[in-house]
């Protein structure tokens, strides 16, 4: 793999949903999570990252050195167990650090996501934990959203039939019961339509400890880009990525060394670059509707980005 990133990065992703369930909040009978305060729209970063996962995984067939380590329905400890069987010394039982580093390492080099998100993986064999270069923010509508929630009926029911033991028996059930009991009826929470913003922020120190190199930065910009196009359901509505504005730390100084210092460490507050409200800011989204009127679609918003208002040591990238 090539050698970790130099530079320090900030995105902005900007997605929307139409009708659907952009994050359901199980604490709350699984409806669209709500800032109680201002009824503005919430989308975890669990929820963000998990798209990303899945791409990823089906962009690079799941195959080291891009595989997945948090996967749907897996028992964690099989890979941290594995990562000792493929390092020196095998697995004799002994948490010893050289070994549960050794053990680390070699995560970081097979699994995408431990190098980009980073893992606590100190449970069972143990293989420690990493602090992942790549963090993202909550994403926050722009716009205060209606979580609505709709009933709907479903044509058939699934429930066990006493002393069945064959699909007769079942047929024979169903002929004994009144057509309106083999129907029921359900409920559907969902948004009306929300513009959602998500912050990323991107260490080049911490690259340096999992190993997150350009190849995987491309990754994570082609997953931001391409994922809701693979993850389409009937509770997600309609998913869209509609801008993802990266910002790159490069350095002003004339010495080499030094200008690769402000690289890594970065040549402006990372609210200077993500806030897009307030006085001249870099990424500015406004709304061209009238006043009290709820938007509808991504036409009632524009997005304008400000190249002018970068500060001096960064560079402003429009992937999407």
């Amino acid at each position: 793999m090539s050698d970790p990133i130099k530079n320090r990065y900030e995105f902005l992703f900007i997605f929307d949903v139409e009708n659907g369930n952009p994050n359901g909040d199980p604490d709350a009978g699984n409806a669209p999570r709500i800032d109680p305060e201002d009824m503005h729209g919430l989308v975890s970063d669990v929820a963000i990252k998990r798209r990303i996962r899945n791409y990823v995984q089906i962009a690079r067939d799941n195959q080291m050195p891009n595989a997945i380590f948090i996967e749907h329905a897996s028992n964690l400890n099989r890979h941290i167990m594995r990562a000792h069987e493929e390092t020196p010394g095998g697995y004799d039982g002994k948490k010893v650090k050289s070994k549960v580093d050794a053990a680390r390492d070699w995560m970081c080099q097979q699994f995408y996501d431990v190098r980009t998100f980073g893992a606590v993986m100190s449970t069972g064999p143990n293989a420690g934990q990493v602090r992942g270069p790549v963090q993202i923010s909550f994403a926050r509508s722009l716009d205060p959203v209606l979580a609505s929630e709709i009933s709907i009926t479903r044509q058939a029911v699934a429930v066990d039939v006493k002393g069945a033991k064959s699909s007769a028996d079942y047929l024979a059930a169903e002929a004994l019961v009144p057509e309106d009991t083999l129907r029921t009826m359900g409920r559907k929470a969902f948004v009306p339509y929300g513009l959602y913003a998500a912050r990323g922020f991107v260490s080049a120190h911490l690259a340096e400890q999992t190993g997150f190199c350009e190849e995987d930065l491309a990754l994570l910009w082609e997953a931001l880009t391409n994922m809701y196009d693979h993850d389409r359901s009937a509770s997600k509505g309609v998913m869209s990525a509609r801008k993802l504005v990266v910002f790159k730390h490069v350095g002003t100084d004339t010495d080499l060394e030094q200008r690769a210092r402000q690289a890594k460490l970065g040549c402006a507050p990372a609210q200077k670059l993500l806030d897009t409200c307030g006085e001249s800011p870099v990424v500015e989204i406004t709304k061209g509707i009238p006043e009290g009127q709820a938007p509808r679609s991504y036409a009632n918003y524009s997005v304008s980005v400000h190249a002018d208002r970068v500060p001096n040591g960064v560079e402003v990238i429009e992937i999407l």
